[in-house]
This record gives C-alpha cells, structure tokens and sequence, in this order.
C-alpha cells in the first residue's frame, strides 16, 4: 500500500472514526484503524462492535492495500505533522512508513483480516433530517440517559418516528427529557439507540441545515453524511411507556425567566454541595420563588419574581437536576407545571411547544 494526501485532510478523517474506538475491547485489533486504499480514495474504518464509523478522503493511491494501524499512535503521529502532504507507504516487517518534508516516522501495522466486518444494511428505507436539527435534539435529551447498567435499556435514547413527529425521550428513573419537531415521515418507527453513540455521532454533525439519512434495520441505525457512514447496534429491550408518566394536569403553573431563575439555583446549589443530594428548597408563593440552601458549608437564600397560578407549594429538588434542564431548554420564559411536594415538575418551552422535562423532587422533612 502506498498513497500521497494532504496531512490536514487525514487528520481529520482519523479523529472521526477514533470516535468509535474506545480502547476497552478485549481484541486488540479493535485498538486500531482499518486502512483500504483503492481507487483514488481512503477509507478509514474505526469500530469497537457497538458502534462503528467509515468516512473517505480523496488520496492518490499509487499502490492499492489495505492494513490496521494503532489509533492512538497513529493519530499522534499525524497531528504532530507540519502541515503538508504526507506519503505512507507500507514496507518490509510489517511496517509503515510515513514522511512529510523532513519527518519519516516507522510504525507497525497488523493484518487487516481479523477486523470485523461492517453489517450490511439495506438503504432503500431512508429518513432525512437536517443536522443541526438532530444534534440540538441529541443534545435536548441525552444527559437524562441512566449512567449504570442496572437497566440497560435507560442507558438509551427512544428514538420514535409517529404521526409525522420524529421524538427523542431519554429518561433515568428520576428525570424525564423528550424533545419532539415535526418530519415529512409518515412511517412508524422506535428503535432505542445506546446513548454513548449517540453522543459521539452528534459530535460529527455539523450545525447546518444540511440531511443526515437514517435508516433502521431491526438490529442497527446507520447515519448517513455521504463520506461519512455511523453504524450503532440498537439496545434490546422494552422501553418504559414515558406517555403513561407525564402528568395531563398541575395545580400550581409557574412562569419564570430561564436565566435569572438559572442563575438563583446555581448560587443557591453552592451551599448545597454535601454529600449526593445537592438539595435546595423552593417556597412558591405571592408571584414568588424563594430558594433556600442549608448545610454544613453554609445558607443562601434566593428571591425571585415569577407569574403564578394555582396554589402556593413548597418542593424540594436536587439542584443538579434542574440545572441540567434549564441550560439546555430553548426559550428565555420557562413554565413550570406543579402538583404537589411529591410529585414530579414538568418544565415546558412557554411558547414552542417541542419539549417536555420531568424531574422528580426530594422529599424533606419540615421548613
């Protein structure tokens, strides 16, 4: 194998598919970076199972092969590189060789047979999104995604096509996030996609109106840029009903400033850092939220002004969560939907109706 391409050019395409090596597979071909020169075009092809990403780059090809390279010594080595063309051309002992100007550099490679092969998936079903669209519903969701493995299935986003909507909903058993926008889809669809993937795919999107085509098959989704092929194995599994969660009514509705209510919780959440509740207490009352913090660091105490309707309420929440909510929502003017101190917040856009948040309080005991 032996090819010429700009160093700017490969560097790019090598920190997208090391976005599917993790380094924590037990084959240590995984460790590494499939490389197929053919026909003016390199393919690079990073994977560990789960998730698997293919992009090409134009190169001249002057000796067509292909060989697994190292990830990470790999990526080093060329980012290291001035910034010029680089030759890589394989020699004896299984070795490659790079040069850019002054700079040669050897390296081992291993054999490309034992690297697993991309599933094969049917495209004649596809689904088209802008991906600007997509990354800011990815990341409307994905951090109410469960971090253990106790349910596996929480561990991923529902990823539902119905009624011309396209919806996202991740959820963790104390915070629900479900972001929805309209497609020109008429098929039905629910897939549930790991959340790991989800976060280094969206990494890849640009913010532009430019399509992303999906296609699902009943194993796997595979997102489409064109050079840029992201294939995930789906979670298996029921997800939970999250329509039978959401509460249809409130007692108490609350209109506030996203900022100026932001800003209150974070100062208030200083003095709420002991141990894992990060818990803060909010008296709504008299078109105000008074947002309280006791513990051994110290006290806060927080006045804000909001639009109330309904009864007044005392609730208590661990702040992180709310915090997580309120940085990612869209709007300047939140509403909060209350029923009682025990019972979840919901937390909408107060105009665009495209998203719905669900925290869970903390009980507490007294004032």
């Amino acid at each position: 194998m032996k090819f010429i391409c700009e160093k700017s050019k490969l560097q790019e395409a090598i920190s997208t598919v090391q976005k599917a090596v993790t380094g924590k597979s037990t084959m240590t071909i995984l460790e590494g970076i499939l490389l197929i020169a053919k026909s003016g075009e390199l393919t690079l092809i990073g994977s560990d199972i789960d998730l698997s990403i293919e992009t090409k780059i134009q190169v001249d090809v002057l000796e067509e092969g292909s060989i697994v390279v190292d990830s990470k010594l790999f990526g080093e080595l060329i980012k290291k590189l001035p910034n010029a063309e680089v030759q890589i051309e394989t020699i004896e002992n299984s070795s490659l060789e790079v040069i850019c100007q002054k700079s040669k550099a050897v390296l081992k490679y291993m054999s490309p047979d034992e690297f697993p092969s991309l599933p094969k998936i049917n495209e004649n079903m596809l689904f088209a999104v802008s991906q600007k669209l997509l990354k800011n519903m990815i990341r409307g969701t994905i951090f109410a995604t469960a971090q253990d493995e106790i349910r596996p299935i929480l561990t991923g986003v529902k990823f539902e096509i119905k009624d011309g909507k396209l919806n996202l909903v991740a959820l963790d058993g104390l915070r629900l996030a479900l972001r929805s926008e309209q497609v020109d889809n008429d098929n039905t669809i629910s897939a549930v996609i790991p959340g790991k993937t989800l976060n280094e795919v969206s990494k890849i999107f640009d913010d532009t109106e430019e399509s992303v085509n999906i296609t699902f098959t009943p194993n796997h989704i595979l997102f489409n840029l064109g050079d840029t092929k992201m294939i995930s194995r789906l979670l298996e599994g029921e997800f939970i009903n999250y329509n039978s969660i959401i509460p249809d009514e409130y007692n108490l509705k609350v209109t506030v400033k996203r900022n100026e209510f932001l800003d209150c919780i974070e100062r208030a959440s200083l003095m709420a850092k002991e141990g894992n509740t990060n818990l803060i207490k909010l008296d709504i009352k008299d078109d105000q939220i008074i947002i309280t913090s006791d513990s051994q660091l110290g006290k806060a105490r927080e006045e804000l002004n909001v639009i109330m309707q309904g009864e007044p309420l005392k609730i208590a929440f661990n702040a992180r969560f709310l915090i997580d909510v309120f940085k990612i929502i869209d709007e300047e003017e939140i509403m909060l939907e209350l029923t009682s101190s025990v019972s979840p917040c919901v937390v909408k856009n107060k105009d665009k109706n495209n998203c719905t948040y669900l925290v869970l309080p903390v009980r507490f005991v007294g004032n």
